[in-house]
């Protein structure tokens, strides 16, 4: 609509004029002013408020004139937060990239997260090569190591100005990337031009703006496997019951997707959708209507899921996340309890793959979007940009301004056709209906 207001800045930061030919060698360049229009919807993105709007975005990918002569550049690599498969695959993405077709010679690792910059600490940094990173693909985990918890924005920067460093690239979450945006403005403010860029890292799926993170299909991958061994355990016994434990602290996205995928599960609990446990309506009565109809049921549940249940206030770690509840403890117990008390016989197994789902390698499909990630991120960075990150909207690379990706974090719509589909395929609304 004429004149109607813009909702979201996605303006691009430039250390200044990029004036040196691009040396990379690439046949197809973009430019700043070729800028995407995308139809952003609120199923999507769920802090949008409209039905759909519409937005432009600066495209990712390398640029005929860049900002940084490779020759003179020093890059840094440094991830934080918790694990998730592919963080190897974008280190190794980088340094590859800034080697073999920019030419730079200096690819520091930084140990231990942003500790790792902060001298009391004491952790060396390590230089990163194609031939120290040609096997780590095949590694899950992170090769530098990692680390929560906030650290001084000015140490860091005085720690990237000892090592002379022109780009650093944070590889982390939503708190990772609020700690890049501090980065960004202290440099800023001291006049030194140095490039941050984000790679957005959440196995949850939950970075605001944010439709793809990689990891996340790995992540549902390997939860589909765990929902099959629970079905597989709930039909083999009569009124058997398999509950699993899926990642997804504050929002369901993980356990959502792999619900779909296999079209096994009965009953999906997430953060965004309350429940309770008593009661005509409640999970243990529809739980004992599922097994008296069906003799088995195969249980989800998010991690996050039921924290009004089992915690009175809700208390932090170092990264301001927040100390999560044994929901799947609660379920258990009551669970037990309930068929005692109505001398029903039950039998439940409980299968928490968590850990092993965020330290396994990355599957093909995000290999190849970290390999994306990876090199556009050199591109943006050697073009002269800051404060951004890069990601995938709809089936495009873009560049997106930190302080949008920092903002807040994303959840499920439980209004969406999405969402809609998920009860569809669990059947559960009808087994919380009163008979």
């Amino acid at each position: 609509m004429p004149g109607k207001k813009q909702l979201y800045d996605t303006t691009i930061t430039s250390l200044g004029a990029a004036k040196i030919a691009n040396p990379a060698g690439v046949s197809r360049c973009t430019q700043d002013s070729n800028k995407l229009t995308l139809m952003l919807t609120a199923e999507e993105l769920s802090e949008l408020g409209e039905e759909s709007l519409a937005m432009k975005f600066e495209k990712a990918g390398p640029r005929n004139k860049i900002y940084f002569d490779p020759s003179k550049t020093k890059c840094a690599i440094v991830t934080c937060g918790g694990l998730c498969p592919g963080i190897n695959d974008v280190i190794r993405s980088i340094v590859n990239e800034a080697h073999y077709n920019y030419g730079i010679r200096t690819v520091l690792g930084i140990k231990n997260g942003l500790r790792g910059f902060i001298p009391d600490y004491g952790y060396d940094v390590v230089e990163l090569t194609p031939q120290s990173v040609s096997n780590i693909h095949h590694l899950g985990g992170t090769v530098l190591g990692s680390s929560r918890g906030p650290q001084d924005a000015g140490e860091i920067v005085d720690s990237l100005e000892r090592m002379n460093l022109n780009v650093l690239f944070v590889i982390g979450g939503d708190g990772s990337m609020r700690a890049a945006k501090a980065i960004g403005d202290e440099t800023a403010r001291r006049g030194r031009k140095i490039s941050v860029i984000g790679i957005p890292k959440t196995i949850d799926n939950d970075i605001n703006f944010i439709t793809r993170s990689f990891g996340f299909d790995t992540a549902v991958e390997k939860a589909t496997e765990a929902i099959q061994c629970a079905h597989v355990e709930a039909t083999g016994l009569d009124m058997g019951i398999g509950l699993v434990k899926l990642m997804g602290r504050e929002a369901g996205f993980i356990a959502a997707q792999a619900t779909l995928a296999m079209q096994e599960v009965n009953f999906l609990l997430v953060p965004e959708q309350p429940f309770t446990m008593d009661g005509e309506t409640g999970l243990l009565a529809a739980l004992e209507r599922r097994l008296r109809n069906r003799g088995h049921a195969v249980i989800v549940c998010a991690e996050g899921a039921g924290q009004d249940l089992v915690c009175c206030e809700t208390r932090r770690d170092a990264s301001g996340n927040p100390k999560l509840g044994d929901i799947c403890g609660f379920l258990i117990n009551g669970i037990e309890r309930h068929f005692k008390d109505n001398n029903m016989e039950m039998f439940m197994k409980f299968i928490d793959p968590s850990y092993i789902i965020r330290s396994v390698p990355a599957n093909a499909g995000d290999r190849v979007y970290c390999g994306f990630l990876g090199q556009n991120a050199v591109h943006a960075a050697m073009a002269g940009k800051t404060g951004m990150i890069v990601s995938q909207l709809k089936s495009s690379m873009v560049h997106l301004p930190l302080e949008l990706v920092a903002a807040k974090r994303r959840n499920l719509n439980t209004q969406s056709d999405y969402w809609c589909s998920v009860m569809e395929a669990t059947g559960q609304s009808d087994y919380f209906k009163p008979q």
